[in-house]
């Protein structure tokens, strides 16, 4: 039998992370723990869940935008899309 330990995802759906922070940064995350009796894990996780869709957009459109200029990606213009969608009547 193996021992997967307390860090096995299949056990609680979740993986651990770890990041570095400011002390600031740190400072605020466990004085809004403290006062509020949840774990600083608790609001770093929905830190990076309600952000995680922004930050996501952001940096694949940045991404995309490099790409184009490269040329490495094709623009279309919108008589090409109206073309190609049978919209032009």
């Amino acid at each position: 039998m193996v021992n997967k330990g307390l860090h096995d995802p299949s056990r609680t759906g979740n993986i651990a992370n770890s990041i570095r922070l400011d002390p600031e940064t740190e400072q605020r995350i466990n004085s809004l723990a403290s006062q509020t009796g949840r774990t600083k894990a608790f609001y770093m996780r929905q830190m990076v869940e309600s952000q995680l869709g922004e930050v996501e957009e952001y940096y694949l459109a940045a991404d995309a935008l490099e790409r184009v200029r490269q040329g490495k990606e094709r623009v279309y213009c919108s008589a090409e899309v109206r073309e190609d969608l049978e919209l032009n009547d």
